[in-house]
């Protein structure tokens, strides 16, 4: 139990992480000269460089345990990524500073997957998983108006060599606290990157992963990035009230999480709850694209709600769970991961040409309606796909022949 408090910190500040950049956007723009393009790009190179260690991580995982591979880089990159970033005199620094950040948030949540993977009976995965995420969310929370009370009162500079401090606390709290789960023996023939080869042969999660890949983007990139902007340049809000609109966020993706835990088991189906709650958050963003500048309790609350329902990551983690063999699930669930972080980092990298181009400084608020609509456009991708996907209710055993 020491152990998963420990990783529940750390992933508290990997959800912080990344989504801290909406709030000091304002201030890296005035003492840096960062351009929204940087910032964008800051934003998704965490997401990147997170994403391509996945393949590292569940590696890691499979072979060394979680509590070496998370406490040793969120040691390194955690901490180290942190203060560089308190110190860095130029957007290069801390666009570096993020993607060593990226690095060191890697493995944390996958840590904490493996062990219920492990450790826990397969009917409890999704609840496990997203209730440990909604714990995680309160990183989101810290990261929108306690952050900038912290910015408005310390620094910038100051709060990030805390929070520098802090990762490296955690980090020695993950090594000295989690206990490793007895390893398992392999088949002898998916070691190393042979594992991921192995899963991504399997039909059954060809289906699953586009909407993996697109789902938690929306949620994330708007709320990480685009939603202080947005609010700033097509209703003229100040500081505060962005604060508290990401605030308000920030907590629905909590709420989120929590809620869709126990339906899997409720409902009886993985497969349509995933469903329907993207199916909800694309149907928030085609609104906001049919009226591109509505009242602004519209568009705070819409907001909102698309961080309600997008935070489907752990019911989709679940389904796609149920058909990993069990000496892979350490590369599987961060093979999972790395489409769903991989693909929130890439769509974040192409948020700001899509933005860009329709962008002319007269009316910011149809550029946004663009952006929304690229993100309604990967969703109803997603969900196309998903639609032919093979449902894995709890308690139903998935025969190997089936899953491949």
């Amino acid at each position: 139990m020491a152990g998963l408090i420990a990783l529940s910190l750390s992933y508290i500040l990997s959800q912080f992480f990344r989504s801290f950049l909406a709030v000091l956007t304002p201030t890296l723009s005035t003492d840096l000269g960062m351009t929204n393009a940087q910032l964008s790009l800051a934003s998704g190179i965490w997401f990147v460089t997170f994403a391509l260690m996945q393949f590292a991580v569940g590696t890691w995982l499979d072979r060394y345990g979680p509590r070496r591979t998370a406490s040793m880089l969120l040691a390194v990159g955690g901490a180290g990524g942190a203060m560089i970033f308190a110190t860095a005199e130029t957007p290069g620094m801390i666009i570096l500073a993020m993607a060593l950040i990226g690095i060191g948030c890697s493995p944390l949540l996958m840590a904490s997957l493996f062990i219920f993977a492990r450790l826990y009976s397969p009917l409890r995965f999704a609840v496990f998983a997203s209730w440990f995420i909604a714990v995680g969310n309160a990183g989101n929370v810290l990261g929108a108006a306690p952050l900038a009370a912290s910015v408005e009162f310390f620094g910038w500079r100051t709060s990030m060599a805390a929070l520098g401090a802090i990762s490296l606390m955690v980090a020695v709290a993950i090594f000295v606290l989690v206990r490793d789960p007895d390893k398992l023996e392999s088949d002898g023939q998916s070691s190393g990157l042979r594992g991921y080869i192995d899963l991504l042969k399997m039909p059954v999660l060809w289906a699953i992963i586009p909407l993996t890949a697109v789902n938690y983007a929306p949620a994330a990139t708007i709320r990480g990035l685009w939603a202080g902007p947005y609010l700033d340049q097509v209703y003229g809000a100040g500081s505060l009230l962005i604060g508290n609109v990401a605030l308000a966020m920030a907590i629905a993706m909590v709420i989120g999480s929590f809620a869709y835990g126990p339906l899997d088991t409720m409902l009886r189906t993985r497969k349509w709850v995933a469903f329907g709650g993207n199916a909800a958050s694309f149907s928030i963003l085609v609104a906001l694209v049919l009226v591109p500048m509505p009242p602004f309790a519209f568009a705070a609350a819409a907001l909102v709600a698309i961080g309600l329902f997008g935070t489907s990551y752990g019911v989709l983690m679940a389904h796609a769970r149920a058909f990993f063999p069990a000496h892979l699930t350490g590369r599987g669930v961060t093979l999972m991961n790395f489409f769903s972080i991989g693909g929130a980092g890439l769509i974040q990298f192409a948020t700001g040409p899509v933005f860009g181009s329709a962008y002319d400084g007269a009316n910011p608020a149809s550029a946004y309606s663009t952006l929304f609509g690229f993100y309604a456009l990967l969703l109803a991708i997603g969900l196309a796909i998903y639609i032919f996907s093979r449902d894995a209710r709890p308690g139903e055993r998935v025969s190997s022949s089936v899953a491949r």
